[in-house]
């Protein structure tokens, strides 16, 4: 890497948004986490906090993010850019047909995995990211 090319880098580093110019998509994807996120913390922080027993990311169908054990109910913790939320879903300008066929198919996913916990007996819940605040 020629000193031009470490200098851009370290620039890009310092001044964060221009970090993304130096990232490709695969290292800017792997860096979204599907557990664990931010709206799970808070939700599993209140829930610790008023000793409301759970377990997070239980192993059923569907993956949901918390099991509530004395409630026999599972809750999904949706990411309004992941999940499609009415409110704040907007398709990305690129690549735009994959986006809308992502988003869909995973609509489709949820209800198909809230039937199936719903006929094993569960109450399935889904928490908004905005709801979070």
């Amino acid at each position: 890497m020629s000193g031009d090319a470490i200098g851009q880098q370290q620039e890009a580093i310092i001044y964060g948004k221009q970090h993304f110019k130096t990232m490709n998509r695969s290292e800017m994807m792997s860096r979204i986490r599907s557990k664990w996120t931010k709206p799970e913390v808070k939700v599993h922080n209140y829930l610790k906090g008023n000793r409301i027993r759970h377990q997070m990311h239980p192993k059923l169908p569907g993956h949901p993010d918390v099991l509530l054990t004395d409630m026999n109910a599972v809750l999904f913790i949706h990411g309004c850019f992941w999940h499609g939320c009415r409110r704040h879903y907007r398709t990305p300008k690129t690549n735009t047909k994959f986006w809308t066929n992502k988003i869909k198919c995973n609509i489709i996913r949820h209800k198909k995995n809230t039937r199936i916990l719903l006929r094993m007996g569960y109450m399935v819940r889904v928490i908004w990211e905005h709801s979070l605040g």
